[in-house]
Order: C-alpha cells, then structure tokens, then sequence
C-alpha cells in the first residue's frame, strides 16, 4: 500500500504567530467564556458521537509533568468534559521504548503521541485509526482554516487521510550561545564554521565563565550526535552543514540517502575533530535532552541548540535561577549551514484498539484546539500563575486563544529566537512508509547510529566505519529503501 506523507509548504511569518499569541480571533464558535462548564465545551463539537466514559492517553513529557502539576491538569480536564481521563506518561528520554513496548505487545491506550517517524510507521501498519470522516465537516476543521492553518494538516495526511491531529506546528532548533562567555573570551557571534570551531575552542580552554580557572568547561553539548526522528541533525546543525543522514527529496524530485554520500563523511569527520579535542560534550552519545539542559544550567558549556520561540525565555530563566548570568543570543546559521530544519509536529493518534474513535475524537482532539478555555489549559501550567507553558506552545498553536491571558508574557528574546528561526528554516522531508522503508528502516537507523558513535567517540578511521557499515548489510538496505522511494 502507498502511503506518501504531505508536507505542509513552508513555516508561518513571525507576524502571524505574534498576531495569534496576541489573541487574533479563531472563529466567533469557539469563543472564550469565562467559567466554561461540560456542556459549553461540548456544544461547540457538532459531530455526531457517543460520550466515552473514560480515556486513556499515553503522552511524553511535552505535557505537564506529575510534579508540574499533572493532577491539576487531570482534574480540570475532567471537570470540563465530565470524562474519566487516564494518563500514562512514561519519563520522557524512553518515552519511545515504552510506545513501541505498547504497540509490541498490543495493551494500547484510547489516544497516543506519536513523532513522524512512528506516526508514518503504524499508520502503515493500520494501527492507528483514521480519523478524516470525523475531522471533515468538524467545528475543528472549521477553526483550523478560520486561523489559515490548513496547510498544518495537509503535512500529516497520509494518502490524503488523516491518522492524528497536531495542536501545533513542528518549530525547530535554533542556537542559543551564552553572551557573557562571548564577552569574558572577547569573541563575537561567530558567522561560519572557522569562527564556530574558534568559540568552541576557546570556552573549552579558556576561562569563559570567569571562574578563573582555565579548560574546566566545554563548548557544546546535544542529546544524541543524532537526533531520533527527522531532522536528526537539529541538535547540531553546525557540523553537519549540507550532510543529511537519512532519505530526502532531491531538486529532481528522486530520492537519496544522504547517510550514504560525501557530505556525510565530511560532517563526521567534523564531529570527530571537535569531540577529540574535547569541545563538544564528552558523554554527548548518552545525554537526554534533561542532562544538557541541566549541565547548561550548571555553566558547564557554552553552546546549546535548542527549540526557538518559549524556550529562549525558559532557558534564560532556569539560568537565572542557577545563579548564572542568563543573557543568550540566538545564533543566525553559519555561512556554511544556511538554515535550520524544521520538524513536522508530532501528532495525537487514536489507536486501533479504541472501541470508540468518533468519541474520542469529539471529545478529546477536537477541544484541544477550541480556542477557549480548554486549549488554554493545554496551553498552560495549571500551577503556575506566570503562563509557565503546557503542552500547546501559545506561539505556535494551530487554532490560536481567542483571548490569549499570555499575550503579555512574550518576551523580546523568544520573539527574536523565533525570528532567527522562521527567517532562516525550512521543512525538513519525510519520506513515505514504504514496505522496504518500514522492513529496513529501524534495523538501518542502529547501523547509522554505530557508525557514527565509533568514527566521532571511538576515533575509528571512517573508511573502515563505513566498511563495517556495509559488511553488516547497511548499504543493502539503504538501498533497497531508496529504491523503493523512487518507485513511488
């Protein structure tokens, strides 16, 4: 079965994300009304369908977390739409081996998180319900086009169908550089790769946190040399500049693997240089995405890539509280990457095991866009009285807050951080899940993976990485995958 993945065409203008943070109006039926009860939220969903007593979801940690006030958010969800509601939250650095742990063994929840890559995977495998006959003709369908966002859900049609909804768009990573060790080392922001290596080099030799001791801190850190799903590259786009590990459209339209081609070897090599002269993070192949941002916090390193717009302001924060001088600037890409990648969103699916996907579609996806109350509460901590973020990012919503209580809290770093992203990002490809792609890919990815971890760690000659690559069936399956791409 062919099952291509529309992308959506390019990311939102600043100016329009600051227009639905700023509370533009999302349709006069999704108003905000202040004490909203059950019956209100539920009026502005007209499609047909059974109220579920209970449903289970099982999300990261993208959603509040049990000690951020996930009991709160639990109770007030409940309250709004009088529906018992579950929720499994695994920690969220395994997140994904707990997800395919529930999919293995068939115990499924009603609703689940997926990332593109697993979204595309189990769609494929019909695992996942499909939800077009319940989006079409929806008041959330309405909502979605009243705020310009169609182009949002065309991204993650599959075939033309829908398998999950997406409260927001992907956003991305963006370089965030510590200005007061710019300053204490007397560099600037660096704009291309010998000025990147020449600031790395001097937080880790230097003494760029004042301390007065020299070569105690390090340049960079990444959760991962590789990132887990696509753009695999947006935790370190410096090193890897026109080198893409996995499948993606040419100009001609025909597929490649960029794993397989010179570019990748040159990025590698990058990587191998930096990290043996210990600029980059020396445990980099066992962080989580918790362990660099606590050792940024802890002024360990200087340089962290992470997610634009509401970060840049969390970040700055956490830094603050640490004691640590929290003035960061965002890095425009260097002369040699020109843009950052953004990624597609991930996406809420029903499950083929929920014996009632229309109800929880009703109940449950189409509130979470309503624009009032209820997506105010995805949208913000339910313990925090300074519009700590929850799950929906009110910057990068698909249906904005028709009254957005936040507006107010936008501040000029995460507006720039944005800035610097949108103006210089696009669309990472996603290639279909072809039976090859789905046979291969996983077992392909670990090769990968490996062969990283032994050229940039190990040291190892990357000529005889790459021989073991092949020795192990890796070329074979990359290019079975390819060719089934361009079968298509």
């Amino acid at each position: 079965m062919n099952r291509k993945l529309y992308l959506s065409a390019g990311a939102l203008s600043m100016s329009a994300l600051l227009l639905s943070a700023c509370g533009q109006s999302a349709g006069t039926a999704t108003a905000a009304k202040s004490g909203l009860k059950e019956t209100d939220v539920i009026s502005e969903v007209k499609n047909d369908a059974v109220k579920p007593s209970s449903i289970k979801v099982m999300v990261d940690g993208t959603l509040v977390t049990l000690e951020n006030g996930r009991d709160e958010f639990e109770k007030k969800w409940e309250d709004l739409t009088g529906i018992d509601l579950e929720i499994i939250q695994p920690e969220h650095d395994v997140y994904y081996e707990e997800v395919a742990k529930a999919f293995e063994s068939g115990d499924l929840p009603d609703v689940v998180l997926l990332s593109s890559n697993y979204y595309t995977k189990y769609a494929a495998e019909e695992m996942l319900a499909d939800i077009t006959p319940f989006y079409s003709g929806s008041e959330l369908e309405q909502r979605v086009k009243e705020a310009g966002n169609e182009s949002l859900v065309d991204g993650i049609r599959i075939n033309g169908k829908l398998y999950g909804f997406s409260p927001t768009r992907g956003n991305g990573c963006v370089t965030y550089i510590k200005k007061a060790w710019l300053d204490n080392t007397g560099l600037s922001v660096p704009t291309n790769f010998s000025e990147y290596m020449d600031m790395l080099k001097a937080f880790s030799e230097g003494d760029p946190d004042g301390d007065g001791i020299n070569g105690n801190t390090y340049g960079v850190s990444a959760a991962g040399i590789i990132n887990n799903e696509a753009p695999y590259v947006n935790y370190l786009p410096e090193f890897y500049q026109d080198a893409y590990p996995s499948f993606y459209q040419k100009e001609d339209g025909t597929w490649s693997d960029g794993f397989m081609e010179e570019p990748m070897k040159a990025a590698l090599l990058r990587l191998q240089d930096a990290y043996s002269k210990g600029y980059i993070d020396k445990d980099i192949v066992d962080n989580g995405t918790g362990d660099c941002r606590d050792k940024y916090y802890a002024n360990e390193y200087g340089v962290f890539t992470y997610w634009a717009g509401t970060w840049a302001k969390t970040l700055s924060g956490k830094l603050v509280e640490a004691g640590v001088n929290g003035e960061l600037v965002a890095m425009e890409p260097l002369a040699e990457t020109n843009q950052y990648l953004e990624r597609v969103a991930p996406v809420w699916c029903i499950t083929s095991a929920c014996d009632n996907p229309s109800g929880v579609f009703k109940y449950f996806l189409e509130t979470m866009n309503d624009g009032g109350e209820m997506e105010e509460l995805w949208t913000y901590s339910p313990i925090s009285d300074s519009y700590a973020k929850n799950h929906i990012d009110h910057l990068l919503a698909t249906v904005p807050l028709l009254e957005d209580p936040g507006k107010d809290s936008i501040t000029p770093d995460q507006a720039n951080a944005l800035s610097v992203f949108n103006n210089n990002s696009k669309m990472a490809d996603l290639p279909y899940s072809t039976d090859a792609y789905s046979l291969y890919n996983e077992d392909l990815m670990a090769l990968k993976k490996e062969l990283i971890k032994k050229v940039v760690v190990d040291g190892t000659e990357i000529e005889s990485a790459y021989s073991e690559f092949v020795a192990a069936n890796g070329a074979y399956m990359s290019q079975a995958i390819v060719d089934s791409l361009n079968a298509e």
